[in-house]
C-alpha cells in the first residue's frame, strides 16, 4: 500500500519514558518558580512583595527586583539555564520569545548577570509583528514588561534551558501589542465590580476573580505523512482530500480504548506539563478518528490563558519526539469534526465562594440568581462583540457545521435553571425538589442528576457551576473571547450596581430593589436563551425570529469592534483605547486576507502539479489500454466502461482547470484592492466560493484513478492511527 512503509516505520516510534515519574508531587511545577522555589531563593522581602503584586497588585519596587532578579538567576542556572527571555504573546495568537545570555565577557571571563532592568524589561522589534496601523513599519521599538502574577519557568529542550518570563507586550507610546494587557485590565475591572456586587450580600468580600478551565481539543498525524501533504504544511488544514468510507458515522472512536501510540503521547505531554504546573487532568479520543483531548483542572483566568498557550508550544515539542504533528486548527480534514477549545468561566470570591454555584435552592440563593442573570444580560447585549472575539478563516469552517455550536450567539441554562428563572419572574416561592433527582440501579451507588443537562449545540451553556464558552477555537488564543467576556460581564455589574443604588436612594429595600432589576434585566434579554438544538434549521429561522443575529463569517462578525457597544464596554471601561480596539479589527482583517490568500495558492499549487499531473497520467494509461485493446480485437462496446472513466475523468480535469483559472482571476482582483474590509469581503464573498468549486473535482479525480498515480497521503492513510 503507499505510504505503508512510512506508517509502519512512524508506528514504531515509542520512546521511552526518560523522566523520573517515582514522585509526581515532586515533579509538579519543578520547572516553575513558584510559592515554593521563592521562599528559598529569595530573602523574606522579596517573597512579601511578589505575593503583594500577585494578590494585591502593588508595585515591586527596583532595589526589591534586584533581589527577585538574583534569586530567580541563582535557581535558574541551577536548574540548567544559561539564557533568559521575556515570554509574550503578540497579536499573531502565537508566543514570541527574544533570548538574552546569563553570561557576559568581563576581563577575559565569562561573568552571570541578570539585572533588576534585565527582569522587569525588554525591548524586542515590535516592526514585525502586528500593530494593526498602531506603528510604522520603520519606528521599531516596542516592550516586555514583567507580569509577576504569572510565574517565571524554565522551557527545556534537547541541547538546553530557558528561563521565560511572561510579560507584556506595549508599543513605544504604550498601546497594547498583545492579548495579556488587555486581561490583565478586565480581570481588575471585573474584581471592582463583581466585589462591589457581593457587598450587597456579604461585606466580608473584598476581592472576587475569574477562574478558567480550557478544553484543549485536537488531531494527532504521523509526521511522515504531514510532510508529504503541502496543504497542511502551509495552512493546517487539508484544502483537498477524499472523505474515506469509515469516518466517525460508528461513533467508536469517542472515549474508545487510547491507542498505544497515542498513550504514550499522551504521557510525555502530561509529564512535561507537569514540571511546568501545568495540571493536566483528563486525556480521551474525541469524536473524529485521530482526533484527541486533553484538559486541566481549574486556574486564575491569566494562568490559565498562559498555560494553555504553553500546552500548545509543548505539544508540538512532544508530538515531534513521538513522530507526530500536532494539528490545531479548527477543521483540518472535511466531512469529519472539528476542533474547539471548551473555555469553563467562573467568578470566585477570595472567601471561597463560587458565585455561580446555584445550591440546593436556586430560586431563595438572590447572590447566584444576581450573578446569573447579569451574565445572561451581559451575554445578551454584547453578543455580537462575543462573536467577534471567536472569529477566525478557520473557525468559519466549524461554526454551524453538525459538530460545533452555530454562529448564532445563545446561551442554554437546563430545564431546572429555565422554570427557576420562570418562577423568580412571575414571583413564584419555590423550585426546589428537581435537582434532587438520582437515579436507582440496583447494587451500585445512587447516580446522582446535576441541575443542568450538557446542550453541545449551544455556543454559552451553563453547566452547573459555571459557563462554558463552546465556541472557541482550538488554535485559539483564549485571551481573546476571555477579554470580551470579562470586560461584558464587568460593564454590566457596574450597570447592575447603579441601577440597584437608584433604587436604594428611594427607599426601596436592598433585597427589593435588586429583584426589581433583575426581573427587568431578564425580560429583556431571555430571547437569547434556548433550550433546543442549535444545529437545527429550524433554530435559524426562530432565532431570526427572536431578532439574533447570525454573522456566519468572519468579515461580518469583525465589525462589531467597530460598534457602539464595543466602545461602551471597551473603550468606556479603558480596556482599549478607540485606536486600540479599531488596530485589532484591522489586524484580524489582514489575518483573514492573508489565511485565505495562502490557502488559494496552495490549492492552485497542488492542482496543477500533483491532482492534474496525476490525472493525466492515468488518462495516458487508459487511453493506452483502449488503444491496445482495440488493436487485439476487443470492440468498443466491451471498452465502454475504460472509455466512460477517461471521459469523466477528462470532465473533471476540465472542470478542474476552469475553477482553478476562476479563483486566480478572482484572487487577482482582490489583491488589487486597497481598503482593508472590501479587500476581506473580496477574498469572503468571491475567492473563497471557488474552494468548494475546486474541490470537488479533485476530490472525483482522487476518487477514480489508479491509487499507485495519486502522490498525495489520502485520509484514510492519515486519520486511523495504529
Amino acid at each position: 500500500m503507499r505510504f505503508k512503509a512510512i506508517h509502519t516505520a512512524q508506528s514504531r516510534i515509542i520512546p521511552s519514558v526518560t523522566t523520573d515519574i517515582s514522585d509526581i508531587p515532586s515533579l509538579f511545577g519543578s520547572n516553575v518558580f513558584g510559592k515554593e522555589a521563592m521562599k528559598e531563593y529569595l530573602n523574606k522581602d522579596a517573597f512579601e512583595a511578589v505575593n503583594k503584586a500577585v494578590n494585591e497588585g502593588k508595585t515591586i519596587q527596583r532595589e526589591i527586583a534586584q533581589k527577585v532578579a538574583d534569586g530567580m538567576k541563582n535557581w535558574a542556572i541551577e536548574k540548567g539555564a544559561t539564557s533568559f527571555t521575556h515570554w509574550f504573546q503578540p497579536l499573531t495568537g502565537l508566543t514570541a520569545e527574544k533570548h538574552d545570555s546569563f553570561y557576559e565577557v568581563w576581563d577575559g571571563k565569562a561573568i552571570e548577570k541578570f539585572s533588576a532592568s534585565s527582569l522587569s524589561q525588554q525591548e524586542p522589534d515590535a516592526s514585525s509583528l502586528p500593530s494593526g496601523g498602531l506603528r510604522n513599519t520603520f519606528e521599531a521599538r516596542g516592550y516586555t514588561a514583567w507580569d509577576p502574577s504569572s510565574p517565571a519557568f524554565i522551557m527545556e529542550k534537547a541541547s538546553g534551558k530557558t528561563l521565560c518570563i511572561p510579560t507584556i507586550f506595549v508599543s513605544y507610546h504604550g498601546e497594547a501589542l498583545d492579548y495579556k494587557a488587555p486581561l490583565l485590565k478586565t480581570m481588575s475591572l471585573i474584581n471592582k465590580a463583581a466585589t462591589d456586587v457581593c457587598n450587597f450580600f456579604d461585606k466580608n468580600v473584598k476581592k472576587v476573580g475569574s477562574s478558567l478551565g480550557i478544553e484543549q481539543e485536537y488531531f494527532l498525524v504521523d509526521k511522515a505523512l504531514y510532510d508529504a501533504r503541502q496543504d497542511l504544511v502551509m495552512t493546517g488544514r487539508t484544502v483537498i482530500g477524499f472523505s474515506p468510507a469509515k469516518g466517525q458515522q460508528l461513533e467508536d472512536h469517542y472515549f474508545g480504548a487510547i491507542p498505544a501510540r497515542v498513550f504514550n503521547f499522551m504521557y510525555d505531554l502530561e509529564l512535561e506539563a507537569m514540571k511546568l504546573g501545568i495540571p493536566l487532568r483528563t486525556r480521551h479520543n474525541e469524536v473524529a478518528p485521530g482526533q484527541y483531548e486533553c484538559a486541566p483542572m481549574f486556574e486564575e483566568i491569566n494562568l490559565a490563558v498562559d498555560h494553555n498557550q504553553l500546552l500548545m508550544d509543548i505539544m508540538e515539542e512532544v508530538g515531534r519526539k513521538h513522530g507526530f504533528k500536532v494539528l490545531l486548527h479548527e477543521k483540518p480534514f472535511a466531512g469529519i469534526n472539528g476542533s474547539g477549545k471548551h473555555n469553563n468561566w467562573s467568578l470566585i470570591t477570595d472567601t471561597g465562594v463560587n458565585l455561580l454555584s446555584p445550591g440546593n435552592d436556586p430560586l431563595s440563593n438572590l447572590q447566584f440568581l444576581t450573578f446569573f442573570i447579569n451574565i445572561i444580560k451581559a451575554f445578551h447585549d454584547c453578543s455580537s462583540i462575543l462573536r467577534a472575539s471567536i472569529a477566525s478563516s478557520a473557525n468559519d469552517h466549524r461554526l454551524g457545521a453538525n459538530e460545533a455550536p452555530p454562529a448564532i450567539m445563545s446561551i442554554f441554562i437546563g430545564s431546572t435553571l429555565t422554570k427557576i428563572l420562570n418562577d423568580f419572574e412571575s414571583g413564584k416561592k419555590s423550585s426546589k425538589g428537581e435537582n434532587d433527582k438520582k437515579i436507582n440501579v440496583h447494587n451500585l451507588l445512587d447516580i446522582l442528576i446535576d441541575n443542568t443537562d450538557r446542550n453541545r449545540t449551544s455556543p454559552f451553556a451553563f453547566t452547573g457551576n459555571k459557563f462554558e464558552f463552546r465556541a472557541v477555537g482550538s488554535s485559539e488564543n483564549c485571551g481573546r473571547p476571555m477579554i470580551a467576556l470579562n470586560a461584558a460581564v464587568a460593564n454590566q455589574l457596574l450597570q447592575f450596581k447603579k441601577d440597584v443604588d437608584t433604587l436604594i436612594s428611594k427607599k426601596k429595600k436592598t433585597d427589593d430593589a435588586i429583584k426589581e432589576v433583575l426581573k427587568s434585566y431578564l425580560k429583556s434579554s431571555k430571547r437569547i436563551l434556548f433550550e433546543g438544538n442549535g444545529y437545527s434549521k429550524e433554530w435559524e429561522v426562530e432565532a431570526k425570529k427572536r431578532g439574533l443575529e447570525n454573522l456566519k463569517n468572519t468579515v461580518e462578525s469583525l465589525e462589531s469592534y467597530l460598534s457602539k457597544t464595543a466602545d461602551e464596554v471597551f473603550v468606556k471601561n479603558k480596556i482599549f483605547t478607540r485606536e486600540e480596539l479599531h488596530a485589532r479589527y484591522e489586524i484580524k482583517l489582514e489575518d483573514y486576507i492573508k489565511k485565505i490568500q495562502i490557502e488559494g495558492r496552495v490549492l492552485d499549487d497542488m492542482i496543477y502539479t500533483q491532482v492534474i499531473p496525476a490525472a493525466v497520467n492515468y488518462q495516458k494509461k487508459l487511453a493506452d489500454s483502449i488503444s491496445e485493446s482495440l488493436e487485439a480485437g476487443v470492440s468498443k462496446k466491451n471498452l465502454k466502461q475504460l472509455t466512460d472513466l477517461l471521459n469523466e475523468i477528462c470532465i473533471h480535469s476540465d472542470s478542474l482547470r476552469t475553477a482553478v483559472e476562476t479563483m486566480v482571476d478572482e484572487r487577482k482582483k482582490a489583491n488589487v484592492i486597497t481598503e482593508a474590509k472590501k479587500k476581506a469581503e473580496a477574498y469572503c464573498n468571491k475567492v473563497k466560493p471557488c474552494f468548494d468549486k475546486i474541490r470537488k473535482h479533485s476530490d472525483k479525480i482522487e476518487r477514480l484513478i489508479d491509487d499507485d498515480l495519486w502522490k498525495i497521503p489520502k485520509y484514510r492513510e492519515i486519520l486511523f492511527i495504529k
